[in-house]
């Protein structure tokens, strides 16, 4: 069975969920095939699925802008860029507006809303980079303390989430290293103690923390459902990094969590690398519609090493798939 985006995450409902988990790892596309079996969508109508651009797949000229307001592109072009291009919706990441990891002035912050406002473009979330999987406490308060700072820019903002990760952030290689050699039920007692402190913050801002896999700490669905389960608040929730599942099939682990999910990151390969299969867009849109999500796509596009990489031929090209997708499965 799968559960509705909006049904409370309790402990009753990650236990009955989480039962799925041994056998859709265990038995690959049997057990992918059982989870999308449940007709959990099917009761309320057809699901309002809008595409959105993360603003991300401008990584290269976003930065070159912050260093030469001559060059790149900023976040209102990024804006113009989406309403050209007929997206419903865009991602805001933290790290590309004036003074991240501080929030901006609210003067700023009011005329970029403006701005989306005017072209018709939601604001589907914005981001930030933490680190909570370190032994250092002190480190792991400061990702609190930026969370809740950015909770507050997209309460001003009008953006319903805030991305948060679950993995580790440089100077560390993995995770393992960051915690120093502390166990894994250790640091996840660690990483959900730090999200549910920012979930009951978000809450009174009514902005949902939306947690990514990252591929270190969370790696698969069960990694993921199991610390959502350990933080058990209903203002946390999933975001789906559909690159970022790093085991067999991939497929299982986002149908794992999608029920979950309150924002994506929807990439052009299953791992993101230029030499990992490219995303099956139907069969993810399969997966999306069975879960009962409602709500904004944003797709990611990464250079991920490619010389010829450019977003502005990039993104239309994926955007054109996932329409079709949206088409082909509704």
């Amino acid at each position: 069975m799968t559960f509705p985006m909006k049904t409370p995450l309790t402990r009753r409902r990650f236990l009955a969920v989480s039962s799925f988990v041994p056998v859709a790892l265990a038995t690959g596309v049997a057990g992918h095939a059982a989870l999308l079996a449940a007709p959990s969508a099917a009761k309320r109508g057809r699901a309002r699925l809008k595409p959105g651009l993360n603003a991300y797949s401008f990584l290269e000229l976003l930065n070159a802008n912050a260093k030469d307001s001559g060059q790149g592109v900023d976040l209102f072009k990024v804006c113009d860029f989406c309403a050209e291009q007929g997206f419903e919706g865009v991602d805001l990441t933290g790290y590309f507006f004036p003074g991240y990891p501080q929030a901006p002035a609210d003067s700023f912050l009011f005329k970029l809303k403006r701005h989306a406002f005017a072209l018709g473009l939601g604001i589907s979330g914005t981001g930030v980079r933490n680190d909570f999987t370190t032994a250092d406490h002190a480190v792991r308060a400061e990702g609190v303390q930026r969370v809740k700072t950015w909770i507050e820019v997209a309460a001003k903002l009008g953006a319903p989430t805030v991305r948060a990760f679950a993995d580790s952030q440089p100077p560390f290689k993995n995770w393992s290293e960051a915690a120093r050699g502390a166990s894994r039920e250790t640091v996840e007692a660690w990483v959900a103690a730090a999200l549910r402190e920012c979930a009951e913050y978000g809450e009174k801002y009514g902005v949902i923390i939306a947690v990514q896999n990252h591929g270190d700490f969370i790696s698969t669905g069960a990694e993921h459902l199991s610390l959502l389960r350990r933080v058990d608040h209903e203002w946390c929730g999933a975001m789906v990094d559909t690159g970022k599942y790093l085991s067999a099939d991939p497929y299982a682990d986002i149908a794992l969590v999608a029920p979950h999910a309150v924002n994506w990151q929807i990439k052009e390969t299953t791992q993101s690398t230029a030499d990992s299969p490219p995303v099956d867009l139907k069969k993810l849109l399969t997966i999306i519609r069975q879960s009962g999500y409602q709500g904004y796509l944003p797709i990611e596009t990464l250079r991920m090493g490619r010389k010829g990489y450019d977003s502005f031929r990039e993104i239309p090209r994926m955007l054109a798939e996932l329409r079709a997708a949206i088409e082909a499965t509704g």
